[in-house]
């Protein structure tokens, strides 16, 4: 293997941590660096870069590490990327459904603060014009 970076430059690139690299080695989210020769030091290739890259995009976007476990081994079951994308494209319209609810929710819970905060500046007023 021809030496590619060492877990700091990596991180760095990819605006993680070294600690982030080995979770998602432990995990199973990247393979592990590989050695070369009889060093201590783990090297890792640009494609693990991309990869963490386009991990970070994901997450971005709402996904789990979960989520993106399962995207990326349907992905080495289908190199055409095909799944990959309908997956993809099911799980987006899925955090768009439930972040519509949960706005929904909110606006709701907004109302009713307004209308407590409402009830308590009546009350209040009522009170200072006795």
């Amino acid at each position: 293997m021809e030496k590619g970076m060492r877990i700091g430059d990596l991180a760095k690139r990819a605006g993680i941590t070294p600690r982030t690299v080995r979770y998602y080695e432990s995990i199973g989210l990247i393979p592990q660096g590989e050695r070369e020769g009889d060093t201590q030091h783990y090297y890792y290739s640009y494609e693990i870069l991309e990869l963490l890259k386009k991990i970070g995009q994901l997450k971005k976007v709402g996904l789990s590490l979960d989520e993106i476990r399962d995207l990326s081994q349907l992905y080495f079951i289908d190199p055409s990327g095909v799944s990959t994308k309908r997956k993809i494209l099911t799980l987006l319209r899925q955090h768009h459904s439930d972040t519509e609810q949960k706005m929904n929710d909110l606006k709701e819970f907004q109302n009713e603060l307004q209308s407590l905060i409402d009830h308590f500046e009546r009350w209040f007023s009522e009170r200072e014009g006795e």
